[in-house]
């Protein structure tokens, strides 16, 4: 019933451990600090490795809707 494998779960507490410590950056070099981007961070790094991870979740693209003015 578990969703990731043990070897993603023991790189999202590794990662989880960094961010505490404040030594996680992204991909950018910059410290990150919230806690949901560090857990994504620690199951890329396990998709990358091999490990038993979900494919990451397709995002839509954003649709702009745009009012019409009504002119009176």
């Amino acid at each position: 019933m578990a969703r990731y494998g043990e070897k993603a779960s023991d790189k999202v507490t590794e990662t989880m451990r960094e961010r505490k410590q404040g030594t996680l950056e992204s991909g950018s070099g910059k410290k990150v600090t919230s806690r949901k981007q560090a857990i994504a961070i620690g199951l890329s790094q396990a998709r990358r490795e091999g490990a038993k991870v979900p494919p990451p979740k397709k995002t839509a693209a954003k649709k702009t809707s745009r009012r019409r003015r009504a002119t009176r």
